[in-house]
C-alpha cells in the first residue's frame, strides 16, 4: 500500500515546475467566484472566465464590479407576485456578458 502512495505521489511531484515572471510579462489569469463576494452574474456565468486586457488589482489581487449601464428591464411573473429584472452591464465585462440582476439587488 505503500509503495502505490509513493508512486502516485511522485507523478505530480516529477511535473510540477516553479514558474517565475517578470515585469511587463503577459499571462492568462484564471477567474473563479467566490462564495460571499458579488459575482459576475448567475447561473452560466458563474463559470470560470479569462481576461486578456488590463485590469487594475488590489493589495489582495482583487478588483472591483461595479455596474456601468441598464441595458433592458423586464418583469417576471410568479405564482407569489412579480420580480422586476434589470439587464446589466457591468464593468471590465462585453455586452454578451451582460447579466439579468433583480432591481432589489442594484438599489
Amino acid at each position: 500500500m505503500r509503495a502505490a502512495k509513493d508512486r502516485q505521489k511522485s507523478y505530480p511531484d516529477l511535473h510540477r515546475r516553479d514558474i517565475e515572471f517578470a515585469v511587463g510579462d503577459k499571462v492568462l489569469l484564471t477567474v473563479s467566484s467566490m462564495q460571499g463576494v458579488m459575482r459576475f452574474g448567475k447561473r452560466g456565468m458563474l463559470s470560470q472566465k479569462f481576461i486578456v486586457e488590463n485590469i487594475e488589482l488590489d493589495e489582495a489581487l482583487t478588483y472591483a464590479e461595479v455596474p456601468k449601464e441598464i441595458l433592458d428591464r423586464k418583469i417576471r411573473k410568479t405564482r407569489n407576485g412579480e420580480t422586476v429584472l434589470l439587464k446589466v452591464l457591468w464593468s471590465n465585462h462585453n455586452v454578451e456578458e451582460a447579466a439579468w440582476e433583480p432591481e432589489e439587488a442594484m438599489r
